[in-house]
């Protein structure tokens, strides 16, 4: 019914910045919640950034101030600015978005390199 895909992911030295993007297409309800999460190397999967469809933001303690969270309602797409990246927020970032069903992306890759 709903699929994202998300974009944006590479490698970047540390302090440096990447913009990731999820594109969502399908049955999308005006109180779906979109978010991103990621998981590292080993660890489990953990939430990063949350938007709801009028701009009320959430983020991780580990990323506020760093981290911008926004969408595009018009182009149905999801963004997350990432600046002054540090080798521990390497992982692989997913898409999400929430309401009453639960739909995920496949994922994009981060690499900050020390």
């Amino acid at each position: 019914q709903v699929h994202l895909v998300e974009s944006g992911g590479g490698l970047v030295q540390a302090g440096g910045s990447l913009r990731l993007s999820c594109a969502a297409s399908g049955s999308i309800d005006s109180n779906d919640v979109a978010g991103w999460y990621r998981q590292g190397p080993g660890k489990q999967r953990e939430f990063v950034a949350a938007i709801t469809s009028d701009g009320t933001t959430n983020y991780a303690d580990f990323v506020k101030g760093r981290f911008t969270i926004s969408r595009d309602n018009a182009k149905n797409t999801v963004y997350l600015q990432m600046n002054s990246l540090k080798p521990e927020d390497t992982g692989v970032y997913y898409c999400r978005l929430w309401f009453q069903f639960d739909y995920w992306g496949q994922g994009t890759q981060v690499t900050v390199s020390s």
